[in-house]
C-alpha cells in the first residue's frame, strides 16, 4: 500500500499516521477507540457497528470519527483500503470478515478467538504477522496466562497446565458469551502451542459478584522438582515484560507445593472508558494497539502533531 503524504511550505515530506478502522462497538470496541485516539501513529478513519444507537458509535462520534451502522459493508465500501482493521465482533463473524478483507492487503487484528490468523502474544511471539496479514490475539485469558506458561515451560519440565480466568459479568458482553466454546478451545490450543505441553485445560468463569471482580487468571502447572526461587524468578521476569505494554498486569501470588505450581495474576485496566476491574479487555486491547503501532512503524508512518489529535 502506498504512503499518503502532504508537502509542507518548506518542501518537507510529512507521512500520515496509519489509517485504521474498528468493527464492533461493544465495550472492547469503545476502549479500542480511546486507545487509538491516544496513539500518535494511528488515525481512526471509521468505526463500524450494526446498531445505530450503540454506545460505541456515540463514543466514537465524541472524538469526531466517522461512524456507521453498516458493519463490514462500510469498511469494504471505503475509497481506499485501511492500513489496519480491528475486528472486535465475534469468532463466527470474523470468519466472514476475513474472507472479505483478505484481498484488500490490509492488516487485520482479530480480537476474537477465531484461530484464523497467526496467534500473537507480544512478549512471546513478537507482534509481526510473518505470514499472511491476519493476527489473532487468542483471548484475554490467553494474553494473561501464556507469558507465564511459556516462561515456566522454557525453563522447567512442565507436564500439565491449567488456566482459570475470572471476568466480571458486566464486562462479559454479547460477543464474549457467544464465543465461550471458541474461547476455551482457542486458549487451550494456544497454551499448548506456546508451552509445548499437550495436557492443558482452560476455564473461563463469568462472575456476577457485587462489587465486580477484578480480572484474574490462575496458572496451575505440574513441575517435578520445582524450585521456588527459580519459579518465582521466571514468573516475575515474564510479568515485567508484559507490563511494558499492559501496566496493570501483576503477580499476586506464586506458590510451589511438591510438584504443583500456582501463579495468581491480576490485571487492572488503564483506560478512559473501562472500569479498573475490566483488565480482561484492557490487556487484549493493549496488545492490539501494540501490534498496530509496530505495523505503522514498519510502514514508515510518522506521528501526528498534538494539535492534529
Amino acid at each position: 500500500m502506498s504512503l499518503t503524504a502532504d508537502v509542507t511550505d518548506a518542501g518537507a515530506r510529512v507521512v500520515e499516521p496509519a489509517s485504521v478502522a474498528v468493527i464492533g462497538t461493544g465495550a472492547i470496541g469503545q476502549d479500542l477507540i480511546s486507545k487509538i485516539h491516544r496513539s500518535p501513529v494511528l488515525d481512526c478513519r471509521l468505526v463500524a457497528g450494526r446498531n445505530p444507537g450503540s454506545a460505541g458509535l456515540r463514543h466514537a462520534e465524541q472524538f469526531g470519527y466517522p461512524v456507521t451502522a453498516a458493519g463490514i459493508d462500510a469498511v469494504l465500501a471505503a475509497g481506499t483500503a485501511f492500513d489496519v482493521v480491528f475486528d472486535a465482533t465475534n469468532a463466527a463473524s470474523h470468519l466472514r470478515h476475513w474472507a472479505l478483507l483478505e484481498p484488500l492487503g490490509t492488516l487485520v487484528v482479530d480480537l476474537t478467538p477465531s484461530r484464523v490468523g497467526r496467534m500473537v502474544v507480544p512478549t512471546v511471539t513478537g507482534v509481526e504477522a510473518t505470514t499472511g496479514r491476519n493476527i489473532n490475539l487468542i483471548s484475554c485469558g490467553g494474553q494473561a496466562s501464556i507469558p507465564v506458561a511459556h516462561a515456566l515451560a522454557t525453563r522447567f519440565p512442565v507436564t500439565y497446565v491449567e488456566v482459570v480466568s475470572t471476568v466480571a459479568s458486566d464486562v462479559a458482553g454479547r460477543g464474549t458469551r457467544l464465543n465461550l466454546d471458541e474461547y476455551v478451545a482457542t486458549t487451550r490450543h494456544a497454551i499448548t502451542t506456546f508451552s509445548g505441553v499437550p495436557d492443558v485445560k482452560a476455564i473461563l468463569n463469568i462472575s456476577p459478584a457485587v462489587p465486580p471482580a477484578t480480572f484474574r487468571t490462575a496458572v496451575h502447572a505440574r513441575i517435578p522438582g520445582a524450585d521456588v526461587a527459580a519459579v518465582r524468578a521466571a514468573v516475575d521476569g515474564a510479568a515485567e515484560q508484559v507490563r511494558s505494554f499492559a501496566p496493570g498486569y501483576a503477580v499476586t501470588a506464586c506458590t510451589v507445593v511438591d510438584d504443583r505450581v500456582t501463579v495468581a495474576l491480576q490485571v487492572t485496566a488503564h483506560s478512559d472508558v473501562l472500569p479498573r476491574y475490566a483488565g480482561n479487555l484492557d490487556i487484549i486491547n493493549s496488545a492490539a494497539i501494540l501490534v498496530a503501532e509496530q505495523h505503522a512503524a514498519r510502514l514508515g508512518r510518522t506521528a501526528r502533531t498534538e494539535a492534529a489529535r
